[in-house]
């Protein structure tokens, strides 16, 4: 028999096992808190503006379970079948996907279009214990939709979690008539239910990790309370060309075997790289199937683990598997297929995972690399001593915009042979805003104009080239913004031909820290407004002072005087009483004691650190080898 509703067949829906199974769930057109959480979820993991929990009777359907969807249908919670797509999931037994209901044949003429307002569509079959299909776990757009198939998939766990509480509520129903049938049916969907909600917290948890080790950790933290496993491990397929396998090592150090064993071949006798080897499971039930199977290190690390058995879980991947997901447990622990359908679920999470936490590794080293290349290396000037150091943040998913930079600048008065220009040295240190790639970018993009801006304007200061890069910096949109000082240090002439004038000019920046002999370090006040690109303001202003030999002037990025429990004052006041009092270390020692003793032992951001001293009898020009500088 078939009905005129979109030439479903009305058999279908009228099957008697179907029928009474709808009835055993006790739900009807009645609100059911259990139904509203799953619509409710269904609506924010996919993002529409209406879900329904919509089981499918003989002549109508009804929501147990809905969020968005407006009167009179809200108030009544049914529909007749004139105005049910959910009804085609039921008799095709199969999800019904449609970016738009209005140009499929089986739904075009529906009702629901011009009623309720649907137009994107996906649906996915509720079942019970026996396979009929009782209705759909739906989302639905007013706008034609492309679903993608990670909305898909959210979905789909979803149902088969919604699937497994209609499944208790009819075992609940049935265990009056049979209690001791109807209470092992229940654990068994008990089970089910747990492990699909596992797959859905496994779902949530994982996409917002971004390292390995906070990948390792969460799929560690999802299986221990549900599966009860003693150890979980990754190993990935580093390289695929050689062939290799790397562990992710636990750095608490609970798993020695871990770093004695971090790599290894991927044609080598571990049930590990078996399992990424052949694309398949692997299980271990016991030592002795161990040391049949596989080499002597992996039954060493088995029983250094304290294992009984174990399973090994390809990660897909585009190609072959990115590596494999291993489980321990201290006890014979055997895999059944459901468990095995959840773990090779949990693997695909994991596998995604793991791609994001590698694409950002690289994003972040390319951006470290670039980062650290552009660091200057030290010019060599007569007169003056130069040191830098440059430490990242101990975060490694975090690149700055911190750089420093010293070179020397042509005199504006070239002079001839005989009366050779006094050189002058160019010098700076700045943070552009941000941690990421960009910040990084940008950060090279200042200092090469920096460096430009002073070569075009020769004989002026430094606010002058500051104003020319800050005019660039606005009308080209770069888009930079920051603190920096620049400043230039030239030699003074006789009588103080010993000493160096330095004229500077500060956007925002820390105060730069100067000590003279006899005068404790202190602070140089003096600044304008940071770099923004079209903010308006005051010219840019310059400040003079007199370097006497024996003179040392610190410049610093806020990642050294930033800590938890200091306030900034009190780090830029150590880190003065530091420039003073260890004035007989070479500057590259008093760069490495300052940065150990006054910023946090864990930064949370880059330290740039650029320092200059005047000796203090003036030293004959050296050879041309560089000055010193380190990096970290």
């Amino acid at each position: 028999m078939v009905g005129s509703d979109g030439g479903v067949p009305l058999s279908r829906l009228a099957d008697e096992g179907r029928v009474g199974a709808l009835r055993e769930t006790g739900l009807s057109a009645v609100s059911d808190e259990g139904m509203e959480r799953f619509a409710r979820l269904a609506a924010e993991l996919v993002g529409v503006p209406v879900a329904l929990v919509s089981l499918v009777e003989p002549a109508r359907q009804v929501f147990p379970g809905m969020v968005g969807l407006a009167d009179p249908w809200a108030e009544s919670r049914q529909t007749p079948l004139t105005h049910s797509l959910c009804q085609h999931v039921v008799a095709e037994a199969r999800p019904l996907v449609l970016t738009d209901a209005r140009e499929d044949a089986r739904t075009c003429e529906s009702l629901a279009i011009p009623d309720l307002g649907v137009v994107g569509y996906a649906g996915m079959p509720l079942t019970d214990g026996d396979g009929h299909v009782l209705g759909s776990l739906c989302a639905i757009d007013t706008e034609p939709r492309q679903w993608t198939q990670q909305e898909l998939v959210l979905l789909e766990d979803l149902a088969a979690a919604c699937s497994a509480e209609l499944r208790l509520r009819i075992v609940s129903r049935q265990r009056e008539h049979a209690y001791g049938v109807a209470a092992d049916s229940a654990r068994k969907y008990r089970g089910a239910l747990d492990r699909s909600q596992l797959l859905l917290s496994a779902a949530a948890a994982l996409a917002g990790t971004t390292s390995l080790a906070e990948v390792r950790q969460t799929v560690r933290d999802l299986v221990i309370s549900d599966l009860k496993p003693v150890y979980v491990g990754l190993v990935l397929v580093e390289n695929t060309r050689k062939g290799r396998l790397r562990r992710l090592v636990d750095e608490t150090g609970s798993a020695p075997m871990e770093r004695a064993h971090e790599t290894y071949d991927l044609d080598s006798g571990w049930p590990t790289a078996r399992a990424a080897r052949e694309n398949r499971t692997i299980t271990v039930t016991d030592e002795a199937e161990l040391r049949h199977d596989y080499a002597p290190e992996a039954v060493e690390a088995f029983n250094s683990l304290g294992l009984s058995s174990a399973v090994c879980v390809p990660l897909p991947g585009t190609v072959i598997p990115l590596g494999t997901l291993v489980l321990g447990w201290d006890k014979a622990h055997e895999i059944d297929i459901v468990e095995q359908a959840l773990l090779a679920a949990l693997a695909g999470y994991t596998a995604r995972a793991v791609e994001r936490a590698l694409f950002v590794e690289n994003r972040v080293t390319a951006a470290r690399q670039m980062q650290e290349a552009m660091l200057t290396d030290l010019p060599a000037i007569e007169g003056v001593e130069l040191a830098a150091l440059y430490r990242p943040a101990a975060a490694t998913d975090l690149v700055g915009g911190d750089w420093y930079d010293a070179y020397p600048l042509p005199s504006a008065d070239q002079g001839g042979e005989d009366a050779p220009a006094p050189d002058v040295l160019a010098v700076s240190i700045g943070d552009i805003t941000g941690h990421d790639l960009r910040a990084a970018t940008l950060m090279g993009q200042v200092r090469s104009m920096l460096r430009q801006a002073d070569l075009d304007h020769p004989g002026a200061g430094p606010a002058r080239a500051l104003a020319a890069f800050e005019h660039a910096n606005t009308h080209l949109d770069i888009g930079a913004s920051g603190t920096l000082i620049h400043a230039h240090l030239r030699p003074c002439p006789a009588p103080q031909e010993a000493s160096w004038e330095l004229t500077w000019t500060n956007a925002g920046h820390p105060p730069p820290l100067i000590t003279t002999p006899g005068i404790p370090g202190r602070r140089l006040h003096d600044h304008g407004m940071l770099v923004f690109p079209g903010l308006a303001g005051p010219e840019r202003t310059e400040n003079r002072i007199t370097l006497p030999p024996g003179s040392a002037l610190l410049l610093y990025t806020d990642g050294l005087v930033e800590r938890t429990g200091q306030s900034m004052t009190e780090a830029i006041d150590l880190t003065a009483q530091l420039l003073t009092g260890h004035s007989g270390q070479t500057l590259a020692e008093l760069l490495d004691t300052i940065i150990d003793q006054v910023s946090a032992p864990d930064p949370s951001d880059d330290i740039a650190l650029l320092a200059l001293r005047i000796p203090a009898t003036r030293p004959v020009r050296p050879s041309q080898a560089p000055a010193a500088s380190t990096e970290q």
